[in-house]
């Protein structure tokens, strides 16, 4: 660590020569450079131009979108740890809590599919246990471009499979191999993803209530320790290739994707809770993500109120010659730094000698509220924590207006051309956005701990707390499309649905967390998406009661000038306070009563814009047009509450959403697992297209027994807020009958229908295979 001689220093680190190419090269603008200048009062040197290019990049510093992230509602009686931390943190009861997050790896898992992905597991679980949490269990929400869409050129399909198979690959290598239960999530395709795919890696960890660490440096003197891999020359400007657009060349990036080794993940994740629980040996811990070395630096300083000073002779290297520069940009995996009270660091040291880790004192905690770096003796950055982390530029971007270019109306004629039903269905199962991804979840270890109650195809992921009767419900959602026809309402939808899948299964939801994948934020019509899409998820948020702990915001996901669909992906967590009371989502019992249970609201005058945003219109129809369902959250939060209630009182023996495919696509789901049958019969003076295929907001099924269908529908029309009607009865012969009206529409065997739903995706992947 530095002498006294060091410590002392005044002379200030060589300075840079500054020229607008490497400006450009680290995408600093003139007007930043000025800033930074400023702050400095002389020229950076090189080092210290890095530090500033990387920490204030949008990936680190959210300085698109900090201003909008305001509104977002952060505090409830459950929240221990919200918004800037590693990891949001909510009170689950019986002295435990619950730490949770969601993050992107956009750009690396295009750029090299399988380490992209890896490393996204590798860092979201590290947020977790730098908390003191033992990750518990992680779940992914990915976008990708189609695999037979045979309108686009057959290289962007080629690379659509290579992109699908890899980031499948990472993930599944990087979890299972660490030892953490996937609980699945969602996939979904669409072609406005096949230059830019989504990875959001959302992962769930447990902590005692009186036990959590924080990432903040504390105690002058106390020395600073370094553990875990050594550092090399991947991931160097990992976070700033997140904040660009994807151009001509940029696969040439392909040394900005770290490479991730899941058993040091391991042996470091043991390590690091041992020596949590040496009482009063570490002061503070956070681990190494985006800028590697120098946001964890500058951020537990800038926490703390205090300085580090590091000498980077004495950071482990596996690369020889390796300069200041590389040093601290470096986002080489599995590194944490941890701030020890002084006198107690051979104790920590120790712990990670056992498990076979390098852990070196690299520096120590200074009084000035400083990042001090010194290589070989040499003084090559001093700058303020302040202006690297909340003097970081601020931009009030111009919010523009964002008009979706499609029709608000349905095509003259589209929706009168007579339809087979149970063909129709068929094709909607298996559609990409519909059909199985067994493909996907079955490469993921669901098991592993021995905490699973449900897991991978169920509406939510459901966890038992070993040594309570309590259990922690999660589930992801977030529909692209709908956010491109309207993102206000299209992420009020994101929250509901993910919240109304926890509710599904018994929990009450009771914190989110975001991650925001958008455009470029230059672009003042993206940040209408933008802008819309967190007022969207405030309102839903303050109506569910699930304020947000924390997340992250993707910018910049565009490819050649074209951007993604703004994508909001919600993650909601909810505690079940009796585990055997957890709901199931598929029918399991032959003569139980299916109900459909709805808001009591007026029929809606405009069903046919709002088709025009289903998977009907899209896969059967080939189209797009039209606005998202209407929703409204009161009832949408009387819904959750009801499922609540139902589940305590045993009244119900399945519960499953109404969403993608609307209520064929869910009867015929429903059925699959237990190779039951159903016949329905349905009263309506509404068409059988707009019965069967819309995809109305806040609308579930349930099932019950015949006895307990009166005090059912009573409990949940008591108020007059929800309607229960009766629609049908779980058969045991495998056949699906679905009579509207006095016509019945569709009859199919449940395992004809299972079949094509079934197998869709690994025919689409194995047809790129044999092509």
């Amino acid at each position: 660590m530095p002498n006294e001689t060091q410590a002392q220093a005044t002379h200030v680190p060589t300075p840079a020569r500054i020229t607008p190419e490497l400006l450009k090269l680290h995408s600093i603008t003139a007007d930043e450079y000025a800033r930074i200048e400023q702050a400095l009062g002389r020229t950076p040197s090189l080092t210290e131009l890095g530090i500033y290019s990387v920490m204030w990049s949008e990936h680190c510093s959210y300085k698109s979108s900090r201003v909008h992230l305001k509104r977002l509602p952060t505090k409830s009686e459950l929240v221990v740890q919200g918004p800037g931390e590693n990891a949001g943190i909510i009170d689950v009861g019986d002295g435990w809590a619950c730490a949770f997050k969601i993050e992107s790896h956009n750009h690396p898992s295009y750029i090299e599919p399988y380490q992209g992905a890896a490393t996204g597991v590798g860092g979201i679980l590290r947020d977790i246990f730098t908390m003191g949490a033992r990750p518990l269990a992680v779940m992914d929400s990915l976008r990708f471009g189609p695999l037979d869409d045979t309108t686009l050129p057959k290289e962007i399909t080629h690379k659509n499979h290579a992109v699908v198979e890899g980031v499948v690959h990472g993930i599944a290598g990087y979890g299972n191999c660490f030892g953490v239960p996937n609980l699945g999530g969602e996939t979904r395709f669409e072609p406005c993803y096949s230059g830019n795919p989504l990875v959001n890696a959302f992962a769930l960890g447990l902590v005692k209530r009186d036990e959590i660490f924080y990432a903040k440096a504390t105690g002058i003197g106390n020395p600073v320790i370094y553990v875990g891999a050594k550092t090399g020359r991947d991931g160097i400007h990992g976070a700033t290739m997140a904040s660009e657009e994807f151009k001509e060349g940029s696969e040439q990036k392909r040394p900005n994707v770290q490479m991730g080794d899941p058993f040091m993940e391991k042996l470091l994740l043991e390590a690091c809770l041992e020596v949590m629980q040496i009482p009063g040996a570490v002061a503070g811990i956070q681990d190494m993500g985006a800028a590697g070395l120098t946001c964890s630096t500058c951020e537990m300083g800038a926490r703390g109120g205090v300085g580090l000073e590091v000498e980077l002779d004495n950071v482990p290297q596996r690369e020889t010659g390796m300069n200041s520069y590389e040093i601290m940009l470096s986002e080489s995996q599995e590194r944490m730094l941890l701030v020890a009270n002084e006198g107690r660091e051979q104790e920590v040291l120790d712990v990670f000698a056992k498990w076979g880790l390098d852990a070196r004192i690299v520096g120590k905690v200074i009084a000035q509220n400083r990042m001090r770096i010194f290589h070989h003796g040499e003084l090559v950055a001093d700058l303020s924590n302040e202006s690297l982390t909340d003097d970081a530029p601020l931009y009030h971007r111009p919010v523009g207006t964002w008009v979706p270019p499609v029709s608000k109306e349905a095509p003259e004629g589209l929706l009168d051309k007579a339809v087979d039903y149970t063909a129709a269905l068929k094709k909607l199962l298996a559609a990409s956005n519909i059909c199985d991804k067994r493909w996907v979840f079955e490469q993921y270890d669901s098991m592993v701990q021995t905490n699973t109650v449900q897991g991978p195809g169920n509406e939510a992921g459901v966890m038992r707390i070993k040594g309570t009767s309590r259990a922690l419900s999660m589930a992801l959602a977030g529909n692209g499309r709908w956010c491109y026809l309207d993102p206000l309402t299209g992420a009020k939808h994101a929250v509901a649905e993910a919240a109304r899948k926890v509710a599904c299964t018994g929990a009450k939801p009771v914190a989110a967390t975001n991650c925001l994948n958008f455009g470029n934020p230059e672009k003042p019509e993206i940040m209408a998406q933008l802008s819309a899409a967190i007022d969207g998820i405030t309102e839903s948020c303050n109506a569910l009661g699930t304020p947000v702990t924390g997340g992250n915001v993707s910018l910049y996901n565009e490819t050649r000038g074209v951007g993604i669909y703004p994508t909001p992906v919600l993650g909601i967590v909810g505690i079940l306070d009796d585990v055997t009371k957890a709901t199931p989502a598929h029918f399991s019992q032959a003569g139980d009563v299916i109900v459909l249970i709805s808001p009591n609201t007026a029929k809606p005058s405009n069903w046919q814009a709002e088709f025009g945003s289903s998977e009907f219109a899209k896969t059967i129809l080939g189209d797009l047009w039209g606005i998202p369902p209407a929703i409204d959250l009161s009832k949408e939060a009387a819904l959750h509450q009801m499922l609540q209630l139902l589940a305590r009182r045993n009244f119900i023996t399945s519960a499953s959403d109404i969403s993608d495919g609307g209520l064929a696509v869910a009867l015929a789901k429903a059925t699959f697992r237990a190779g039951l049958g159903a016949e329905i019969k349905i009263d309506t003076d509404l068409a059988a297209l707009q019965t069967l295929f819309s995809e109305p907001a806040s609308t579930i099924l349930v099932t019950c027994s015949h006895k307990s269908v009166e005090a059912l529908v009573g409990t949940i029309e008591k108020d007059g807020t929800l309607m229960a009607q009766p629609i049908g009865t779980v058969t045991a012969e495998a056949t699906l009958s679905v009579t509207v009206g006095s016509e019945n529409v569709i009859r199919a065997a449940v395992g004809e229908l299972k079949q094509v739903w079934s197998q869709a995706l690994e025919s689409r992947l194995a047809t790129e295979v044999l092509a």
